[in-house]
């Protein structure tokens, strides 16, 4: 081809960006506004934030839903990092991300320039990659590795770092862009038979299902393989809205959202098939002390998310690849019929003890405040089923984390931060997942008052970005998790609280900005409220619903909060 000039290092980024066919771009740019003049005559939505963490929450919310790069652009030193906490989000969750950075110029180096920091050495702990561009020839090349590292392997976030002198300077590409699409890596023939055949001799199987399995289940191939094996099939809250939960083997969310009665079949289980999950800990919290023993069955895309804690044995490679590959070598199995009965008969119970437990959460509920899962109840009733459920993982908003209370059903969707958990991750990550999806499709955001708090300056963005989101915030005062906590080990009237009833000044500042506002307080009114908010939000304005809720109003199987994880009720049986 004819060499192709860019007038500058912005402009080779933004047609590289254009080739991708990326059309969103998110982030706080620097001083330098040379991107937006390029982007200006692109259709490319630029969301503009107001905090560089904000933009790769977002970023990262578009990633795991679109299921594609999310780019944010920020620029320097302090504004680095400010990003660190949303780029150990994006590792963590494996989304693909594309960071780009402004940089000091090479000539002022070690010299105490403005905002000068060794950028590279900060972030390297963060990324699967990280590049610092100091010549123009040098930037096609950063780039197109850039995108090609962060959707194949384990998919995850990358590093392009703009010295300052290249941005003004002419790039020369001497060869088209080369196309950027994910890899699907096909197993080893041998890893796939053998654990096929350690699969096919088990009686008693689980199928857990992870974040790694997202995007991966084209044909429903997962729930035919469940249904081929007679698996119980349960999800990580990473890999939630991977299967459909109104299947008659689903039960829910594995670790820390198992409770009674379906936690007898981990017990009961003689093999854990673990697709696309790193077993993290929150996936494994509660798991009976028996399975140290229980052989678990690992497929995952890399190497560096295997986890060999337990006995077992595992296969490499893109989930949806292995799942074809193991229903074709099992394809004349035949499962004994009681064990689906048992997955059945226990998904049942699970139906029947989240009605009770519904039951009784209510009637604990201090005056003055909604019992969650009516929020719940209610949400479901005035939102289309399709909707795409937003989370943040605090005390109250924990409650949607379990399966029945909240069911994606077979059309439904779910963003969840991963096992870091950053305050406000689901706020901001709502907006990416709204310019991720459809046009129609819902997304709705439930999260805790203090993960609300630390996105509401975020709310002018919300406004400017003409993003319709239906924002959920449970109210209970503060950080009602460490208030639990503080609780255990303080008396009554102790100096020191993480929540205090006070107006929330959500009211004036979403009025200020055109967006939709109710606060309630009565569960009877709630029903109204949540229908008047989804009209604001089908009708492309975003909309927030403050509830009040009560630290006694605790998520399933919970007695009291226990540093990091909850304690738990003693198992019951049904």
């Amino acid at each position: 081809m004819t060499p192709t000039t860019h007038p500058n290092a912005w402009a080779a980024l933004a047609d590289h960006l254009r080739h991708l066919g990326t059309d969103v771009v998110f982030g706080l740019p620097g001083d330098d506004m040379a991107l937006l003049g390029e982007l200006e005559r692109s259709d490319t939505t630029v969301v503009l934030c107001r905090d560089q963490r904000n933009a790769v929450f977002m970023a990262t919310g578009y990633a795991l839903a679109a299921g594609r790069p999310g780019v944010c652009v920020i620029g320097k030193g302090p504004a680095l990092t400010n990003a660190l906490t949303g780029v150990l989000e994006a590792r963590s969750a494996g989304a693909p991300l594309i960071l780009v950075a402004d940089g000091t110029r090479l000539d002022r180096l070690g010299t105490g320039a403005f905002q000068e920091l060794d950028q590279l050495t900060a972030i390297r702990p963060y990324v699967k990659w990280a590049t610092r561009v100091d010549h123009p020839e040098r930037l096609p090349a950063a780039l197109e590795k850039a995108a090609a590292l962060a959707v194949n392997g384990a998919p995850g976030p990358v590093y392009v770092e703009l010295a300052e002198q290249v941005a003004a300077e002419p790039v020369t590409r001497v060869a088209p862009w080369r196309p950027v699409r994910p890899q699907r890596t096909a197993p080893d023939p041998d890893a796939l038979a053998a654990t096929a055949a350690r699969i096919a001799a088990a009686e008693r199987p689980l199928l857990l299902v992870g974040g790694g399995a997202r995007h991966r289940n084209t044909g429903r191939r997962i729930e035919r393989l469940a249904e081929l094996l007679g698996a119980g099939l349960f999800s990580t809250a990473s890999g939630r809205g991977t299967v459909d939960e109104d299947h008659p083997l689903h039960c829910g969310v594995s670790g820390l959202y198992t409770v009674a009665p379906v936690d007898a079949l981990w017990r009961e289980a003689d093999l854990v098939i673990a697709l696309g999950s790193r077993l993290e800990e929150t996936a494994t919290f509660g798991w009976p002390e028996e399975m140290d023993q229980l052989p678990v069955i690992q497929a995952v895309l890399g190497e560096e998310n295997l986890a060999m804690e337990r006995p077992g044995d595992h296969v490499l490679g893109d989930a949806g690849r292995i799942v074809d590959g193991w229903a074709e070598l099992l394809a004349g199995h035949r499962p004994a019929p009681a064990w689906p009965a048992r997955v059945r008969e226990a998904r049942a119970a699970l139906a029947r003890r989240a009605a009770d437990r519904a039951e009784e959460a209510a009637k604990t509920v201090t005056e003055g405040a909604v019992p969650v899962a009516r929020v719940l109840a209610a949400l479901d009733r005035a939102v289309p089923a399709d909707r795409v459920l937003v989370q943040e993982n605090g005390l109250q908003d924990m409650w949607s984390y379990y399966f029945p209370h909240w069911s994606l059903g077979s059309g439904g969707g779910s963003v969840v931060p991963s096992e870091q958990t950053p305050l406000g991750f689901g706020a901001a990550a709502a907006v990416g997942v709204r310019l991720a999806e459809p046009a129609g499709r819902p997304v709705v955001a439930v999260v805790g008052d203090g993960a609300f708090n630390l996105f509401r300056g975020e709310l002018p963005t919300v406004a400017d970005s003409g993003v319709a989101v239906l924002y959920v915030v449970l109210d209970n005062g503060g950080y009602g998790w460490l208030q639990s906590n503080l609780d255990r080990v303080c008396p009554d009237g102790s100096r020191f609280a993480f929540t205090r009833p006070r107006p929330t000044g959500t009211e004036g500042l979403a009025a200020a900005h055109g967006l939709g506002y109710q606060r309630v307080t009565d569960a009877d009114a709630l029903p109204a409220a949540l229908a008047d908010a989804w009209r604001q939000v089908a009708a492309g304005t975003t909309a927030v619903v403050e509830v009040a809720a009560a630290l006694a109003d605790l998520p399933p199987g919970m007695t009291a909060a226990a540093g990091d994880f909850p304690e738990r009720e003693s198992a019951q049986e049904e």
